[in-house]
C-alpha cells in the first residue's frame, strides 16, 4: 500500500491515460501500491499493452458511467482532457475530489522527498535525465519523472528512498480548470534553470508571458532552497537576482561560479575544462553528450551533483556508463556506410544547436538535415525567419510539410515553401515534401556513403527515421547491423 500519508486515497482513476506522461504516472502509483483505472479517447498499443499488463482497468472512450464502474479516491485529469469532456463534467458537478497531472505528483510523492525541478525553454529532458543518473550512481536512490526515455533504464521515472526527487518541469499550462505552468506546482527545493526563450504560440501571447511564468518559478524557492541558473541567458540572469534562496550560476561568463572554459572533441568524445567553488585549479570533464549546449547542461548537473554532496569523480563515472536519451542524437542505426539519427529537436534554437553538435562529432560527415515541424509553436509564423538561419551548419535541409495545419488560420501559419526559399537564399541547398513517403524516397537517392541523416521532430515524423533505415537495409541486404555509437570510443581514455 501507499508509504505516505495520502488522506485515505487508496483508488485513484486518471482521465486520459493513454499519453505517456499520464501512463507512466499510472505505472508509479500502481508501483507505490494504489489501485489504479482510466480511461482515454484512444488507447494504443505500446502503453495500452503496459497497462493492460499491471492488470489496470481501461475504458475504452469516455463516458460519465465509467466512473460508476471504478469509483475512485482520487480523479486525476490529463492536460489532453476538455471542459466539455463527460467524465470531466461528472467530476466538476458532483464536485468529486480531482486533481491535475503535476498537483497530484506533488500531493503523493513530494510529501516524502526534496524536489530537484529542471526548468527552461531548453535542455530539461538531457538535464533531468542525466542529473537523476548521476544521483543515481552515486547512491543517492533518488524519485524521478522525465519527459524522456533514458536508455539505461529504458524508462521515464523511477521511484526510490532517497532524500530527492528529479521532476523535468514543464512550463506548459496545467489542465483546463488550472492554466498555470506544471512546473509552479513541484515546490523547487533545488531549481534549475536552463534558458529563456517565446516559445507555446498557443497559449502564450509574447515573450513577456513566457518571462512572468518562469519569474514565478524562481520565486516560489524558499529561502533555505538553491536557484542553479544559465548566467550566459541574459533573462536567466535577471531573473536569478530574484530568487529567495542561494544562487549558483553557471556557463561561460566570468560571472558564473561553475565556469565552462573550453569545450573539445576528442576521441568520438567531449572534453571541456571548467572551474567551480570546489576547486582550486581547472578541471577536466569527459562526456559522450555531443555539443557545447550539452556541456552546459551537464556543468548545471554538476553543480547540482555538488550541492546534493557528490564528488566530481562520480558524476565523472557516472558520465562514462551514461547512454543518453533516447530521441536526443539518437543512432538509429547505420547501413551502407549512411548513419540515420533521430531527435526531437523544434524549437529554432534546439534545431541550430542539434545540427551544431552532430557536426562537432561527426566532423567527416555530409549532414543532412530532415525536419517537420509539428508543434503548435513551429506550425505557426511566428517563427518563419528564425527558422531560416537554423539549418546553416546543414548541407542539405528536407523539410516536410507539417500536419494539421488546416486548424490554424492562413494568416498566422508556416510558410514552408518560403522556408525554404529562404535557406536557400542563405547559400544553402533545400527541399520541400508533402509527405513522409516523398521524403524517404528522396532520401534514399540523394544519401551516399559517409553521409549523417539527422531526423528532427517532437511528433512521430511518420516513422520516418526507423522505415529510412528499414529502407536501407533492403537496399543492402548484407549490411544490416545496427549502428556503433562512435562518439563513445576512446571515452575512458
Amino acid at each position: 500500500m501507499p508509504t505516505q500519508d495520502t488522506n485515505g486515497i487508496k483508488r485513484i482513476y486518471m482521465l486520459g491515460i493513454g499519453g505517456i506522461a499520464m501512463g507512466t504516472l499510472a505505472t508509479m502509483l500502481r508501483e507505490r501500491g494504489y489501485e489504479v483505472a482510466g480511461s482515454d479517447q484512444n488507447l494504443y498499443p505500446p502503453m495500452s499493452t503496459h497497462l493492460e499488463n499491471l492488470r489496470m482497468p481501461l475504458f475504452r472512450g469516455y463516458d460519465a458511467a465509467n466512473l460508476d464502474l471504478f469509483p475512485a479516491d482520487l480523479y486525476i485529469i490529463g492536460n489532453v482532457i476538455r471542459r466539455q469532456n463527460p467524465e470531466a463534467m461528472r467530476i466538476m458537478e458532483s464536485s468529486l475530489p480531482h486533481a491535475s497531472m503535476p498537483d497530484a505528483i506533488a500531493r503523493l510523492f513530494l510529501g516524502d522527498h526534496q524536489s530537484m525541478v529542471v526548468a527552461g525553454t531548453h535542455g530539461k529532458s538531457t538535464t533531468s535525465s542525466l542529473l537523476t543518473w548521476v544521483l543515481t550512481h552515486g547512491g543517492l536512490d533518488p524519485s524521478a519523472l522525465i519527459g524522456a526515455f533514458i536508455k539505461n533504464w529504458d524508462a521515464s521515472y523511477r521511484l526510490g528512498a532517497g532524500r530527492y526527487m528529479v521532476l523535468e518541469g514543464d512550463e506548459y499550462d496545467t489542465a483546463f480548470f488550472d492554466k498555470s505552468a506544471k512546473f509552479l506546482h513541484y515546490r523547487p527545493h533545488i531549481g534549475i534553470l536552463t534558458s529563456i526563450e517565446f516559445d507555446h504560440a498557443d497559449i502564450f501571447t509574447d515573450f513577456e508571458a513566457v518571462r512572468r511564468t518562469f519569474e514565478s518559478y524562481v520565486t516560489l524557492i524558499e529561502p533555505n532552497g538553491i536557484l542553479i541558473a544559465n548566467a550566459d541567458d541574459p533573462h536567466c540572469l535577471a531573473l536569478s537576482r530574484l530568487c529567495r534562496g542561494r544562487v549558483v550560476l553557471y556557463g561561460r561568463t566570468e560571472k558564473a561560479h561553475w565556469r565552462l572554459r573550453e569545450v573539445i572533441p576528442k576521441d568520438g568524445a567531449l572534453a571541456f575544462t571548467y572551474t567551480s567553488p570546489i576547486q582550486s585549479a581547472p578541471a577536466v570533464m569527459r562526456s559522450p553528450l555531443p555539443g557545447a549546449h550539452n556541456a552546459g547542461n551537464t556543468l548545471a548537473v554538476m553543480a547540482a551533483a555538488s550541492v546534493a554532496g557528490l564528488p566530481m569523480n562520480t558524476v565523472q563515472e557516472a558520465l562514462f556508463a551514461f547512454q543518453g536519451v533516447k530521441r536526443r542524437q539518437d543512432v538509429v542505426g547505420e547501413c551502407g556506410g549512411i548513419l540515420v539519427m533521430d531527435d526531437f529537436a523544434h524549437h529554432p534554437t534546439a534545431v541550430q544547436e542539434t545540427i551544431r553538435a552532430v557536426r562537432l562529432f561527426y566532423p567527416k560527415r555530409r549532414i543532412i538535415a530532415a525536419f517537420e515541424p509539428r508543434t503548435n509553436s513551429s506550425r505557426r509564423s511566428v517563427f518563419q525567419d528564425a527558422y531560416a538561419s537554423s539549418f546553416d551548419e546543414a548541407h542539405l535541409t528536407c523539410i516536410k510539410v507539417p500536419p494539421g495545419l488546416e486548424s490554424i488560420a492562413e494568416a498566422e501559419r508556416l510558410d514552408s515553401s518560403r522556408l525554404v526559399e529562404d535557406i536557400r537564399a542563405r547559400g544553402r541547398d533545400a527541399r520541400l515534401f508533402d509527405s513522409a513517403d516523398d521524403l524517404i524516397a528522396f532520401l534514399l537517392y540523394a544519401a551516399c556513403e559517409g553521409d549523417l541523416i539527422l531526423c528532427m521532430s517532437n511528433g512521430s515524423f511518420d516513422g520516418v527515421p526507423r522505415r529510412l533505415l528499414e529502407a536501407l537495409q533492403e537496399r543492402n541486404p548484407g549490411n544490416r547491423e545496427l549502428a556503433p555509437e562512435p562518439h563513445r570510443k576512446g571515452l575512458e581514455s
